[in-house]
């Protein structure tokens, strides 16, 4: 435990310029999901943006939670401004197949470009939102606004209810609700510019207290 601490670099984040604070947290924290999220303008222009701090936070009700930073000016980013406004969103999982696509939304065309037309994405009509769905995802989310919260003035994090989810039929069980999580494919951001893929997986069951208590008493 003595090697451990004394081998173990401190950094105050009060020290830290946000850039080095950043770049800390993306090179630890990870790999992180990456949500591909299309909304819609008040004026019917739709968008797509993907964006790495996300995950879900809890199933009952079911809440999905966004990072997004603002503009360099301090206006809301096109997806920000348009979950503000129509208060809908819908979120993608990206496999390896969409990768290209998903950086194609990862840049910052104007608001008034179709990241989805000029990525080659061919989507479908929203069910419970006016969002369309990319169909070539293998899951998404539909979500209404539940709620914002602004961390900084150029920072927010959304958190959204989903109200329906699709699942590309040959990745899920409807019986058992069974994922495959090898097929999904999933691609995960790592720090800097590197992805991951999810296919080395391993399966560890957390014991009862009796199974984990009797364990140890055997091996004493």
């Amino acid at each position: 435990m003595k090697d451990l601490i004394m081998n173990s670099l401190a950094f105050d984040f009060a020290d830290l310029t946000p850039k080095e604070r950043y770049k800390l947290l993306i090179g630890t924290v990870i790999p992180r999901p990456i949500a591909l999220i299309t909304t819609m303008a008040e004026d019917g222009t739709p968008n797509a943006g993907s964006f790495s701090f996300f995950n879900i936070l809890t199933h009952d009700p079911a809440i999905m939670a966004v990072g997004i930073e603002h503009k360099p000016d301090g206006d809301p980013k096109d997806t920000a401004a348009n979950i503000l406004a129509t208060k809908e969103f819908t979120v993608h999982i990206s496999d390896q197949a969409l990768v290209d696509q998903m950086e194609i939304c990862s840049i910052k065309f104007p608001p008034d470009v179709d990241e989805l037309e000029v990525a080659g994405l061919d989507t479908a009509p929203g069910e419970t939102v006016r969002c369309p769905r990319i169909v070539a995802a293998p899951a998404a989310f539909e979500c209404y606004l539940k709620q914002t919260v602004e961390v900084s003035p150029v920072r927010t994090i959304v958190l959204g209810q989903v109200k329906r989810m699709f699942v590309r039929e040959t990745l899920v069980d409807p019986e058992t609700l069974y994922v495959d999580q090898i097929g999904i494919d999933a691609v995960g951001r790592l720090g800097g510019h590197l992805y991951a893929r999810q296919l080395d997986q391993f399966e560890r069951v957390t014991p009862t207290v009796e199974a984990f208590l009797g364990r140890s008493a055997t091996k004493a």
